[in-house]
């Protein structure tokens, strides 16, 4: 089993404040995204894709305001979007990076081989959305109550279907550099992303946290969860 890095995920109080975030941080206008009405949230995207990281894209992402219900009803969104200090944490303090997600072949295998190590990433579920390059379909690991899991460490896996969205996706000038993830229970984090063929992510002890490095127009970025 090989698992890459899909995207990393930046959460925001609104889209509109993702946007202006991404504009200040990174220097860019993010590119479209789309709603997802089965969680009550929607996103922009752009591509942050190396040779190191060939699929690599970058979500902000918000619970939407128009939408807000996830349909069917839900105890708890993806991401840990419904999760208290986090919502506490980006009204605060703004727009966060907040976990990150792994692509793999076989989803249902990739959630077993985690069940054995007895980590509940929780079921594949089937999502869509329509682009104009076509339909995009794709599984999704989400728990029930939406944990991302080691403070966001442990990535939630996808698989996708005949297309990816990076395809449709024009060059952003922000490149992804690497991502590196420390967790107090380094060893059971280290197994975990070894167990699904996660080698592209560097794990050290330490406190909670996910740290991207990203080249941008605006010089290097450096991105921090900082416990989130």
């Amino acid at each position: 089993m090989i698992a890459r890095i899909d995207h990393l995920v930046v959460a925001a109080p609104s889209l509109t404040e993702g946007v202006a975030w991404c504009e200040k941080t990174l220097g860019i206008t993010p590119g479209p995204g789309g709603e997802h009405p089965l969680m009550g949230t929607h996103n922009r995207l752009f591509r942050i894709a190396t040779v190191n990281f060939p699929r690599a894209y970058f979500e902000i992402i918000a619970i939407n305001p128009d939408k807000p219900e996830p349909v069917p009803a839900r105890a708890g969104r993806w991401f840990d979007l419904d999760d208290a200090a986090l919502h506490r944490r980006i009204q605060k303090d703004g727009p966060q990076l907040a976990h990150f997600v792994v692509n793999v072949p076989d989803v249902v295998a990739a959630t077993s081989t985690l069940a054995a190590q007895g980590i509940a990433r929780g079921g594949a579920i089937k999502a869509s959305r329509m682009t104009p390059r076509g339909l995009l379909q794709w599984q999704i690991t989400v728990r029930d109550d939406g944990q991302r899991l080691f403070n966001g460490t442990l990535p939630t896996l996808i698989e996708w279907g005949d297309a990816h969205p990076v395809a449709g996706m024009g060059e952003s000038g922000v490149t992804l550099q690497s991502l590196c993830v420390s967790h107090p229970d380094e060893d059971a984090l280290r197994a975990a992303h070894q167990a699904i063929g996660l080698r592209d992510v560097t794990v050290k002890p330490g406190a909670p946290n996910i740290v991207a490095w990203l080249n941008t127009p605006l010089g290097p970025v450096k991105l921090e969860s900082r416990g989130l």
